[in-house]
């Protein structure tokens, strides 16, 4: 199950969204670096979520950014 789903990202605004961008990189590099000091993870699959969830919020971003600039390439 994924942590955000891609109608949830999209609901968020700019802000909010950077803002769980920086949640979840902070999360995965916590994890990370857990793991190359020897430790081990409950839920071995939560670094491809989090990876997941990274993509889509990028994703969306950029889609959005596309979007924003074919608009004023029209007017």
């Amino acid at each position: 199950m994924p942590i955000l789903r891609v109608r949830e990202i999209r609901e968020m605004s700019s802000e909010e969204r950077r803002k769980k961008l920086n949640e979840l990189r902070t999360e995965l590099m916590r994890i990370r670096t857990m793991i190359k000091a020897g430790g081990s993870i409950e839920n071995t699959s939560r670094i491809r979520e989090l990876r997941k969830a990274i993509a889509r919020i990028l994703t969306i971003e950029n889609e959005e950014k596309k979007a924003r600039g074919k608009e004023k390439g029209k007017r």
